[in-house]
């Protein structure tokens, strides 16, 4: 798997960007404040499950895909960290 982007630069890129919106009107057609897509849009926050159905009905897509793309985006992150990680391998006795 390669580095993923955070699903706010794909929000930005691919929805907000090609529409001409702002985060101030992107935000009131979602119903979130203007803080709380700045957040995700600049990768300080994720996409809740809530914010994923948000998304899926103003842009047309589906929420599993949003919720997907976050995933894929925090366990790359979680790979790259994984040789600290203290766990030993469990085998049947």
């Amino acid at each position: 798997m390669h580095n993923p982007p955070h699903p706010g630069e794909v929000i930005k890129e691919l929805c907000l960007d090609p529409l001409g919106l702002t985060v101030t009107a992107a935000a009131e057609a979602l119903g979130v404040s203007r803080k709380t897509l700045s957040a995700i849009l600049n990768g300080k926050a994720g996409i809740s499950p809530e914010m994923a159905i948000r998304l899926s009905i103003a842009f047309d897509t589906s929420a599993e895909s949003w919720l997907t793309q976050q995933a894929q985006y925090e366990l790359w992150h979680a790979e790259q960290h994984r040789k600290d990680l203290n766990v030993k391998k469990l085998v049947a006795a």
